[in-house]
């Protein structure tokens, strides 16, 4: 999981809760609330009727009820009854609402002077009411329907303001992360695009100086350094290879010419051969070297418009050149826009090399000095084919394949650094242009470079 999608729902999650306790907690104390309030009137009830009946003399039972009965607080399925001092009903309203009670809820009374509890729907409350010449005993009964209907619309109000809020908060909180997190999305972005080619890309750093903008400066100042050790060591590179070339060109001429010497014996002859073989293929690699260095230094970037066919043509010589009897079969594709996709611009000494080299693998692989050469396209490039028959790589030396001095198990016996495809690579990354490497049938090796039309 992403980082922003990590405080997104750690966000989302924490608000969900604390709104689902809040939401808790207020249902609960305006229910609460509810039962007391209406304790209250109950008890007021309650205290009103034995007042009635005991304190005014010109008030009996049926009067009482009359009163009960047109009460303008009158409760929801209200019952009342008041009791003596030696637990004997002397009042019950009309209602036929009941009221379940026993001789131990009364002298529960006596003890605790009064009790609330629940009988089913209805709420029940109990008074004990002491004079000087007698105790009376009240129980009332009733139903708060009105208080229980608003407790609903509650309950239904927190319910629907928590789904709705909760939604409304993820969506904002997803949305005002995600903007919150588009510098360091950008950051990434050019982070991952960042290979030897570029190393002189930096992060934009803003003057608010946030987290973001401390890591860029870090970022930057890390690149700075990195970028002046790789050009310290590609000139290091480029100078050794070019001063090795003026010694190894005299090594090479005097040994050819001590060959060439018709007084030298067979003996000497061939030992010079051998060593002339090895200080060729000294020279072979320090012109590899050398190309790399003048590659990544950028010392080659040109832009000219050339054919990829002509190349291709003066590559192909070369390589009659070295291997005559090798044979390459060219082949290109009918299309409307062939013509015009086989200009693009480029430097032609690059192109050129990099094409020989794949030839050049082509030909040394192969296990019947013959190789194919394709020219076709797609909606979106000009693809080159090259492919031979003979061993292939296996899956992990193709992950390795454009690795500098890295060769196959079916390089054994034949001379090489492995480095001529990290050399195509890294011309056609110049271009910006790609190779792949694959294996469309049992012992078939086919590399295919791709340019952007």
């Amino acid at each position: 999981m992403t980082l922003k999608n990590r405080i997104s729902l750690l966000v989302s999650l924490l608000f969900t809760i604390l709104f689902g306790l809040a939401s808790t907690v207020i249902f609960i104390l305006y229910s609460n609330y509810r039962k007391e309030e209406f304790r209250d009137r109950l008890e007021i009830k309650a205290l009103s009727n034995i007042k009635l009946l005991v304190n005014v003399k010109q008030v009996d039972n049926q009067l009482l009820k009359i009163i009960d009965q047109n009460s303008i607080n009158k409760l929801y399925d209200e019952k009342t009854l008041v009791f003596d001092s030696n637990f004997k009903l002397i009042y019950s309203s009309i209602d036929d609402a009941k009221i379940n009670w026993s001789i131990d809820d009364l002298k529960y009374l006596k003890k605790n002077k009064t009790f609330f509890k629940q009988q089913g729907d209805y709420e029940v409350y109990g008074v004990f009411y002491d004079t000087n010449d007698k105790d009376f005993y009240a129980l009332i009964s009733a139903t708060d329907d009105y208080g229980k209907k608003k407790l609903l619309f509650l309950r239904y109000t927190l319910i629907i303001s928590y789904i709705f809020f909760t939604c409304v908060c993820w969506v904002i909180t997803s949305f005002t992360v995600k903007k919150a997190m588009n510098p360091l999305n950008a950051f990434h972005q050019k982070i991952k695009n960042i290979n030897e080619n570029n190393l002189d890309t930096r992060i934009e750093s803003k003057s608010t100086k946030n987290e973001i903008d401390l890591i860029a400066d870090e970022f930057n100042f890390m690149m700075d350094r990195i970028e002046i050790s790789y050009q310290r060591q590609k000139e290091f590179t480029a100078h050794a290879s070019h001063e090795l070339r003026t010694p190894l060109s005299r090594m090479t001429s005097q040994i050819e010419n001590a060959v060439a010497d018709p007084d030298a014996k067979p003996k000497n002859r061939t030992f010079l051969n051998t060593i002339l073989t090895d200080v060729n293929h000294l020279s072979e690699l320090i012109n590899s070297l050398l190309i790399l260095s003048k590659i990544d230094n950028r010392e080659t970037e040109h832009h000219e418009v050339q054919r990829i066919d002509e190349i291709l043509f003066s590559s192909i010589e070369k390589i009659n050149k070295s291997f005559p009897d090798f044979v390459i079969l060219f082949e290109m594709e009918e299309s409307e826009d062939l013509d015009t996709a086989l200009e693009i611009k480029g430097n032609k000494n690059l192109l050129e090399i990099a094409l020989t080299n794949v030839l050049k693998n082509a030909c040394v692989y192969s296990d019947n000095k013959q190789a194919k050469v394709t020219i076709g396209t797609d909606h979106y490039h000009l693809i080159v084919s090259i492919s031979n028959t003979g061993d292939t790589l296996t899956e992990e030396e193709q992950k390795n394949l454009f690795q500098p001095f890295m060769r196959g198990k079916n390089a054994s016996g034949t001379s090489g650094f492995g480095l001529g495809l990290r050399i195509v690579q890294r011309i056609l990354m110049l271009h910006k242009a790609n190779i792949n490497y694959s294996t469309p049938d049992i012992n078939t090796n086919s590399f295919q470079l791709f340019f952007n039309l």
